[in-house]
């Protein structure tokens, strides 16, 4: 392939409203698209060079698949409880630190009943979120639903970074103690504190590919604590699929694209920071705090 077509797809795809990050070894080329959940369908965002750069691309990865059979479903379905509350006889004050409780309870001052008290730490920070802090788990237009229409309709081959079987996700979820939560309650509740704006900006930073501030948004941090990237035995599973696959990516000829979480890409020892430790000219923007691409010194940007 000629590097100016190469070219081309870099320039073309950095001109959108999303973290774009370049890697080439010999003849290939890794695009690392940096996606954000939660992105309304009337936020206005540039798609199209992400568009373009996509359709040019030889192969698409995709973030990990649960796979699920019936039996798993009913065995879910038989088990809800298990997951979906606290143990009988216990409340989020038995797993919170008083400070955090009392934090809660002016938070939730104005619900009608006492059920939020007895329900899982994991589902009362998604609630937290979605319903105080702003966080949209309804109608959205991501990074990855964009990438993903033009794939199926320019038929690019795609495929996930690696799949979870379904027993091992209800096991989890079954068996995980009610603390493993409480550090995604406690950044769901500063989510909450922070309100809709907070999200808004987290959005807005988003789209001006200005990672570290959304790496801090309470937001953020809290959907990289929660299940799964919280989860001590099933998030080091997705991390050690997605930096395989990148390493795959970075020996097949051509263009590849990746669109993962932004998380994946950019928290410390995430994608990135591997990627710089191991020497590799990263270009895109800066995904640290003091404004260095990464541990090899690279500038922030060269865009």
């Amino acid at each position: 392939m000629p590097v100016t077509t190469v070219d081309e797809i870099i320039v073309s795809a950095r001109r959108t409203d999303a973290p774009i990050w370049e890697v080439t070894r010999g003849d290939s080329t890794l695009i690392l698209v940096g996606a954000i959940s939660g992105v309304p369908r009337d936020v206005e965002w540039r798609p199209e060079a992400l568009e373009a750069a996509a359709r040019r691309s030889q192969r698409i990865l995709f973030p990990q698949e649960g796979r699920a059979s019936v039996s798993d479903v009913l065995r879910l379905i038989w088990r809800i409880r298990t997951i979906a509350r606290l143990p009988n006889g216990t409340t989020t004050a038995d797993y919170l630190e008083p400070e955090v409780q009392a934090r809660l309870e002016t938070l939730m001052a104005d619900q009608k009943n006492d059920k939020w008290r007895t329900e899982s730490l994991m589902g009362l920070s998604m609630d937290l979120m979605s319903d105080k802090a702003g966080y949209e788990r309804g109608r959205t237009r991501n990074a990855t639903d964009v990438i993903k229409k033009v794939a199926r309709d320019a038929g690019i081959p795609v495929r996930p970074v690696g799949t979870v079987r379904g027993d091992e996700i209800i096991d989890n979820l079954i068996t995980a103690p009610p603390t493993t939560y409480s550090a995604c309650l406690e950044r769901a509740l500063a989510a909450a504190e922070a309100g809709p704006e907070g999200a808004a900006v987290r959005i807005n930073d988003w789209r001006a590919r200005r990672v570290p501030e959304v790496m801090a948004q309470p937001l953020e941090q809290a959907l990289g604590l929660c299940w799964p990237w919280g989860d001590p035995e099933i998030a080091p599973l997705l991390r050690t699929q997605w930096a395989e696959a990148v390493q795959t990516a970075l020996g097949e000829p051509g263009v590849t694209m990746a669109v993962a979480q932004l998380r994946v890409l950019a928290e410390p020892d995430g994608v990135l920071d591997r990627l710089a430790a191991q020497g590799y000219e990263i270009e895109g923007p800066a995904w640290k705090a003091d404004g260095v691409a990464g541990s090899s010194g690279l500038p922030s940007s060269r865009q």
